[in-house]
């Protein structure tokens, strides 16, 4: 039970007092690692606090340690200017490099003496700028092209290890009025681990590294889902500062870490190349203890004057360097090709390999990815191929090792039936993927049945993850017309299924059978047809049965059609088992509403092909001319009855003037309008 809300004087002050003491266990456990409190008395303040800033919603502050849950989706990301580019490292490959490095450092310094460098592990993550006025963090935006980047502040403010408000510690320097820090956004090793664990058993691809990873999290319009993702970040570098100075790199580092921001622990300050060599190679011996991803060490010219001095060339710094590690690679044989069906339905091509250790790891298959791969590398059973860890956790097939004269297997060629289910494979138009598009193909059961019951199709509540994987393992729903014919019985029998939730379910799957045309086609997963598409599709047939029947050219001759989807809905219900789930279904008293519009205005009946770049988006001329009863199709035929004519249009105006078909420029088809 609550704690009864105190009067708002009170309330200020405790929720004051809250927020301090969080921000202060905060910074303790994220850049510290050094909590002094367990996580359920944590977990009892902050509960505290969020109970008191609901009951006093006056009191709100978006720096409240309540506000790292995340905000409501963006519409798309703002661009940020960066008031200093954020440069980018040249690499050394080797200690050759790094050592000519260090010898062009020094010949540009017109120096012999060993170089103060600062060494830093090189962080696979993205690089972000922080910027803080008074203290207040203000805005955290991506490096982008270096000169602009995107607005992430939203997404940042839920990294624990960031600090929403600069603290200063006992010693250090006033906090300046304007601060600009860089750093890297990480993914930690585990929890990448565990991201793609999951991915992968929702059938969705993996990231292929950590920076795959904290670049997707980051960019996520959704800052909540941002927030789900155990993000970390290391500050490195700064930008502007106005209100503090600084002699060297070393006194920066030590100076943020006091004003709260986290920095690494594994930092060094190194006397002359060999210091930075011999860093590497520790670092390159602890690289799998870290618990996050690096794949080289940075070193910097500690001293700030020096680093003017040497300055920049090419938008890269003279005074820094990534010196890379080696990728950790291996070499092995192709035992074999395995179409691999996932629960999307997409074919991927699976090499198979005798087993090989890599970066201590043992592994006996990669990823393909897709065809594109396969034949760009032509990678054949039998081949020896170099196998690397991208980011240290993927396997994949960098190349194969050729060798003169020696036979090699056949092509691999992707199969035209499904290897599961054997219903037809098709490629879409200019995309990578195959894919199986049969309904009742059971490497892809569980996707459709969930596809099928979810919010924008059927809308069967209750159906989740866990209930359709139980009916597909114990052979109750083989495809979705079987979920109609589900008892009650055989649902109580399930693991932790009572007799009210029974009923619950079966009523929902009742419910779903007076539904709309374009859920309907929506639901069942049509490739290419989304819910856009499906209420394009129910607007213009009016019945499943019509769409069912329509030929590639009545499909063309429908808006937002292009060939490449009139070929997949046509391939789609040609196969015999969609036909037959789709009838079942219509048997068990599903009964999509007729939901053709009646068109009437001044330009009922008259149909019309956009074509070329016109002054305002398309869909809005199509939507003006559908308010007043004209259709729109993507096609030009002898049904067509205007063309309207934009900048640069191509072979729909050819085909219009031999087919004698009256084209409009936009002026033309606004005085229709206005008529």
């Amino acid at each position: 039970m609550s704690a009864k809300a105190p009067p708002a004087t009170d309330a200020a002050h405790e929720i004051a007092d809250l927020r301090n003491t969080l921000d202060l266990h905060n910074y303790r456990y994220y850049v510290l690692d050094a909590p002094t409190i367990s996580d359920a008395a944590y977990d009892r303040l902050f509960r505290r606090l969020v109970e008191l800033e609901a009951a006093h919603p006056e009191l709100a502050d978006p720096h409240s340690p309540t506000q790292r849950i995340g905000a409501p989706p963006a519409d798309k990301f703002e661009t940020v200017s960066h008031t200093l580019p954020m440069l980018s490292l040249n690499n050394a490959m080797g200690e050759e490099e790094f050592r000519e490095f260090d010898e062009r450092t020094r010949r540009f310094l017109k120096t012999d003496k060993p170089v103060e460098y600062v060494a830093e592990p090189k962080l696979d993550g993205l690089a972000i700028e922080l910027v803080y006025l008074e203290g207040e963090l203000t805005i955290a935006s991506t490096r982008g092209d270096g000169i602009n980047g995107e607005n992430v502040t939203a997404n940042v403010k839920t990294i624990r290890s960031v600090p929403l408000r600069l603290r200063r510690e006992r010693g250090a320097p006033a906090i300046p009025e304007r601060l600009e820090v860089r750093g890297e956004v990480i993914f930690p090793s585990a929890a990448f681990r565990k991201l793609n664990e999951e991915r992968a058993e929702r059938d969705e691809p993996p990231f292929a590294n950590p920076r795959n990873a904290a670049a997707g999290s980051l960019r996520q319009l959704d800052s909540r889902i941002t927030a789900t993702r155990p993000l970390d970040m290391f500050c490195y570098a700064p930008g502007q500062i106005v209100g503090a100075a600084f002699d060297s790199h070393w006194q920066f580092i030590e100076t943020i870490h006091a004003w709260g921001l986290k920095t690494n622990p594994r930092n060094r300050r190194c006397h002359g190349a060999d210091a930075v060599i011999a860093y590497h190679r520790e670092t390159a011996e602890a690289r799998a203890a870290l618990p996050y991803e690096v794949d080289g060490v940075v070193a910097k010219v500690n001293s700030l004057a020096l680093q003017r001095q040497l300055g920049e060339v090419s938008r890269s710094p003279r005074w820094a360097i990534a010196y890379k590690f080696a990728a950790q690679q291996a070499t092995t044989k192709v035992k074999a090709i395995i179409p691999s069906v996932g629960r999307t339905g997409t074919i991927t091509p699976v090499a198979e390999l005798e087993p090989v250790a890599v970066g201590g790891v043992t592994v006996s298959s990669a990823s393909l990815h897709n065809m594109d791969e396969v034949e760009r590398k032509d990678v054949r059973v039998g081949d020896t191929v170099i196998i690397e860890r991208a980011g240290d956790v993927i396997p994949y097939v960098v190349e194969v090792v050729r060798r003169k004269g020696a036979t090699r297997g056949k092509k691999f060629k992707m199969p035209k039936r499904c290897p599961v289910c054997d219903s037809e494979v098709v490629r879409e138009e200019g995309a990578a993927a195959y894919r199986c598009i049969g309904m009742s193909c059971p490497a892809k059961l569980r996707e459709s049945v969930r596809h099928f019951a979810s919010k924008h199709a059927l809308n069967i509540d209750g159906l989740g993850e866990k209930l359709v994987a139980q009916l597909i393992d114990t052979g109750l729903v083989r495809n979705v017309a079987d979920l109609y014919d589900l008892t009650k019985q055989s649902l109580v029998d399930l693991e932790r299924m009572a007799d009210k939730s029974a009923q619950n379910i079966l009523d929902a799957i009742a419910g779903s059978k007076h539904t709309t045309l374009a859920r309907f086609i929506n639901g069942l997963g049509i490739p290419q047809v989304g819910e856009h598409m499906a209420e394009v599709l129910a607007d213009h047939f009016g019945s499943i049965e019509a769409l069912a029947q329509a030929t590639e050219d009545e499909l063309l001759s429908v808006r937002d059609v292009g060939p490449e989807t009139a070929r997949e809905i046509r391939a789609f219900f040609a196969l015999e088992q969609n036909h037959t789930v789709i009838w079942r279904l219509i048997e068990a008293g599903v009964r999509p509403a007729v939901e053709r519009r009646a068109r009437s205005g001044k330009l009922a009946g008259k149909t019309f092909v956009l074509t070329g770049a016109l002054s305002v988006p398309r869909d809005a001329v199509a939507r003006d001319i559908e308010a007043h009863g004209g259709r729109v199709t993507s096609s030009v035929s002898k049904s067509t009855d205007f063309v309207v004519v934009g900048e640069e249009a191509g072979s729909k105006l050819d085909k219009a003037r031999k087919l004698g078909i009256t084209t409009l420029d936009e002026h033309g088809l606004r005085r229709l309008l206005d008529e």
